[in-house]
């Protein structure tokens, strides 16, 4: 590696590092000869797809790659420390972690005080009843509200950034000098993980701290980050500066990552460009470029082996020079041979629904007191025939149960429910079953891991009377023909399968009743950006081949701007703002929809703060609008008082805010300038 990015003054030194674990098809290379440096205060983002290598660089440093392992590096070291053999005095220590899953990362049965206090006990010898007070202002100072009663709280008690910040809060606890962030905003809403960027980014100039970003969402990388190295299967394809590798990258890798990722500030741009096939075989190295097989731009002299070219930025690719202005390629879309284009119709209509789920104990509902939780108030939402509908907004908003009020899949407290011009009564028929479908988030978990996918699907088409007796394996092999995987998968198990290839055989198995209708609840939010682009490029295919219609929830406005017909923006159970996705994404938006935009980390976009403060707990009930807590553009009493009233912005765009329409076209565009 060059001087000018060895860093003789390097906080983090590491070279030629190769890890090796051993497996039944021999040594499998899941490092090898990977170099990095982190200068003090410095950020350095580590990219790549899943199974590239990245947390096995987080747990190299930790010392917590087990004795199994074979590690190898040149140097390893933090601070002067020899990492290879001084790991675990300094883990905890000097060297702090946060995972990605706090709620897995935080002891149920201890207090979040208890876990505050231990690092500082261990490592800093600190009496208990001064670890106890640091422990609490810790806590203040990341932006947890009320810090002494979260101390004494369980970790089921808080809420998911609550929990996150709790976790830097233990990280940082013993003091360290390097972070490490494994993934830390992953399961996080759009609005939180602004907060924790911000926090982060805070924090590092205060503090002076290192940090090693781990992350597959490259606009979070963006944000955050002084420099990036790309990994693919355990080797660095590109490696420099953020704005050099995110904004004019060289290697087809990273070319090719930039155009599988949705972007909201070019809402329906076309095709998105997945990445093609999926990672070597890491038993057997290629000797050559390990891209070769899946590279868009391979020619003779790919299989030769490739080293890191370059001075401030680097590319282990031969053509660099050769492809530096081409964009990666999009595969054109298929020619739709299924149902003919038609006028869209009204498909389902649910008016006036509403869900509570119950508190308050047995006595409270018999004497008719019981509280709970207003999930859904008085949602009216309609859904054409073809038609993508975008349900967006935080964790705890509303969006899955209002998902499985439109399925019928949990009883509403009040409202209606038509489907295709008839009612649907609480007990859904059989036929509405077969018409509307669901697929989940995670798809892991909702297949059988004891029956082979030619089963699952089977079972779905026999229960819907689709086929019988031998045709079930026809249309086994018509549902893998429609998500575009081979029909050999039928063979398979689920474990044998890639997260992308799981969730192709959930849509699948949706798709065996033929629907009308699907729900997409969270669909693509655990995939990796190539393997989520060509599940959404997928989606799109179906909705124009069988002219099914979804209802697309996600908090992700990227996945939704891209593709949603309309977007429906819901908070605290109630839709504050529908209209069509140009419209939703342009002045006037409700200043909720604002906060949502605003918090988008956008690749090339400045950085900024959120414009509203974040959630701090459930509000009280009020008669007034759900927002006036939180909004940055509040009138007065009357936002605290009144029900908003429904305003129209435009054909189909309806805003419901006491602010008046003309006050809410003037806020400026959420890019900073009009798009």
């Amino acid at each position: 590696m060059p001087d000018a990015l060895t860093l003789t003054d390097a906080a983090l030194k590491i070279e030629a590092l190769s890890v090796a674990y051993p497996s039944r098809g021999g040594w499998l290379q899941a490092l090898d000869n990977v170099s990095l440096a982190i200068p003090p205060g410095g950020v350095l983002g580590l990219v790549g797809e899943s199974g590239s290598g990245k947390s096995t660089v987080v747990l190299a440093l930790l010392g917590l790659l087990g004795p199994a392992a074979k590690i190898t590096a040149q140097r390893l070291s933090y601070g002067g420390h020899d990492l290879l053999r001084e790991a675990p005095t300094l883990r905890g220590r000097r060297i702090g972690v946060v995972f990605q899953d706090t709620t897995a990362a935080l002891n149920p049965a201890l207090t979040i005080g208890s876990q505050l206090v231990e690092p500082m006990r261990l490592h800093l010898g600190t009496e208990p009843r001064a670890a106890w007070q640091r422990g609490t202002d810790l806590l203040a100072e990341l932006g947890v509200p009320r810090p002494a009663q979260v101390m004494k709280s369980y970790a089921h008690q808080l809420s998911g950034g609550m929990k996150q910040r709790v976790g830097i809060a233990t990280a940082l606890a013993s003091e360290p000098d390097l972070l490490l962030l494994d993934e830390p905003t992953t399961a996080l809403d759009v609005t939180i993980e602004a907060q924790i960027l911000s926090l982060l980014d805070e924090l590092r100039v205060r503090r002076n701290l290192s940090m090693l970003l781990v992350s597959h969402n490259l606009g979070i990388v963006d944000r955050l980050c002084d420099r990036v190295s790309v990994l693919y299967a355990g080797r660095l394809a590109e490696s420099g500066t953020t704005r050099d590798v995110l904004h004019r990258p060289r290697h087809p890798y990273t070319k090719g990552l930039l155009a599988a990722l949705p972007r909201p500030d070019r809402p329906h741009a076309g095709r998105l460009a997945p990445i093609p096939g999926g990672l070597p075989d890491l038993t057997r190295p290629d000797p050559g470029c390990n891209f070769r097989p899946r590279c868009a731009f391979a020619v003779d002299g790919c299989e030769k082996p490739q080293a890191l070219r370059g001075e401030l930025h680097e590319v282990s690719c031969h053509r660099v020079d050769e492809i530096a202005d081409q964009e990666w390629p999009v595969e054109p879309a298929p020619v739709a041979t299924g149902k003919t284009a038609r006028k869209p119709l009204p498909l389902l209509e649910a008016e006036g629904l509403s869900a509570r789920f119950g508190g308050g104990g047995w006595l409270a509902r018999m004497l008719g007191k019981s509280t709970g939780v207003l999930a859904v108030d008085q949602v009216s939402l309609s859904i054409n025939t073809g038609e993508v509908v975008g349900l967006v907004g935080e964790s705890g908003c509303g969006k899955s149960t209002l998902g499985r009020l439109m399925l019928r899949l949990l009883p509403a407290r009040n409202g209606t429910l038509n489907f295709d011009g008839g009612p649907v009564e609480p007990e859904a028929s059989r036929d509405f079953r077969r018409r509307a479908q669901v697929v989940f988030q995670n798809s892991g978990t909702s297949l059988n891991p004891r029956q082979t996918v030619g089963m699952i699907l089977g079972r779905a088409v026999r229960w819907f009377d689709m086929a019988r007796g031998p045709a079930v394996a026809t249309e086994v092999d018509r549902l893998l023909d429609l998500v575009r995987l081979p029909r050999a998968y039928a063979a398979r198990y689920p474990h044998q399968l890639s997260g992308g290839e799981k969730q192709r055989i959930g849509i699948a198995r949706a798709l065996a009743s033929r629907p009308d209708f699907l729900v997409c609840d969270e669909a693509v939010s655990a995939l990796d950006v190539s393997v989520q682009a060509a599940v959404l490029n997928l989606l799109r295919d179906l909705r124009d081949e069988l002219g099914v219609a979804y209802l697309f929830i996600s908090h992700d406005i990227g996945v939704i701007a891209h593709i949603a017909d309309r977007i429906a923006v819901m908070y605290q159970g109630t839709i504050v703002e529908e209209g069509p996705v140009d419209d939703v994404l342009h002045p006037p938006y409700h200043p909720y929809t604002e906060l949502l935009l605003s918090s988008v980390p956008l690749i090339g976009r400045d950085r900024r703060e959120p414009v509203a403060p974040p959630a701090t707990g459930t509000p009280a009930a009020s008669e007034g609008c759900k927002f006036a807590a939180r909004c940055p553009r509040k009138l007065g009493p009357v936002c605290d008082t009144l029900a908003p009233p429904l305003q129209q912005a435009g054909p189909g765009h309806a805003i419901r805010c006491h602010i008046p329409l003309p006050e809410l076209a003037a806020v400026p565009h959420w890019l900073g300038s009009p798009a």
